[in-house]
């Protein structure tokens, strides 16, 4: 790929836009789907959950979440109004349990202590205030909850070309530096390995990745 071509990756995979912004929402979905319900099982989702995905892109995965537990409400927030639409045209059926809300991408516009479970994947590099972020997620997080927090670590992500260009990447002793410098208090770390395939190149590659697991 060429330096203009990974910019423009690379700012879909921040911000999806258009027709290839749906394209790119397909391929992110393919890709994380693995980190996605890695998440969702370590939240350890119980009924009647008020759960809320921090960067839900087209939200396929959906359906998986809610079978997991009765009388769930799910609400997923994104900057991308093109997956937003995606993800309420993709999850119709759905729309008594699932609420889409487009956002800004730095104040949470819930109520204090909404949620019993909040979780978002590789988002984490696009936070412009992340310390203000994480207290956000803090703030509309119920006493008891958990946050959990996805990413790939920085050792495998600056291998990938286009996270040269406006990606903030984190070992997990930065990650856990940030997380302390916010309101959580607690936090355990669980590494992951898997194979997927190249977003830029026809070949599989290693991914190493971790789930924060933060509580107040």
């Amino acid at each position: 790929m060429e330096k203009d071509e990974l910019k423009i990756l690379a700012q879909h995979l921040a911000n999806p836009q258009g027709e290839k912004g749906i394209e790119i929402g397909e391929m992110m979905n393919a890709t994380n789907i693995s980190m996605t319900l890695e998440s969702v099982r370590t939240l350890l989702i119980e009924d009647n959950e008020q759960i809320l995905e921090i960067g839900h892109g087209n939200a396929v995965h959906l359906k998986n979440i809610l079978s997991l537990a009765k009388g769930l409400q799910y609400t997923g927030v994104d900057i991308s109004e093109t997956m937003h639409n995606e993800a309420r045209r993709i999850n119709q059926e759905f729309e008594k349990q699932a609420h889409f809300v487009l956002y800004g991408g730095e104040k949470l516009p819930f109520e204090d202590q909404s949620f019993d479970k909040i979780f978002t994947v590789n988002t984490v590099y696009f936070w412009k205030n992340p310390v203000e972020f994480l207290n956000e997620i803090y703030r509309v997080l119920k006493k008891n909850g958990t946050f959990v927090l996805t990413f790939g670590q920085r050792e495998f992500m600056e291998k990938l070309p286009f996270t040269a260009y406006d990606f903030t990447l984190y070992s997990n002793s930065e990650m856990e530096q940030l997380v302390s410098k916010s309101n959580f208090k607690r936090m355990k770390i669980s590494e992951k390995e898997e194979e997927i395939k190249s977003k830029t190149e026809n070949e599989t590659i290693q991914r190493i990745y971790t789930v924060l697991t933060i509580k107040k």
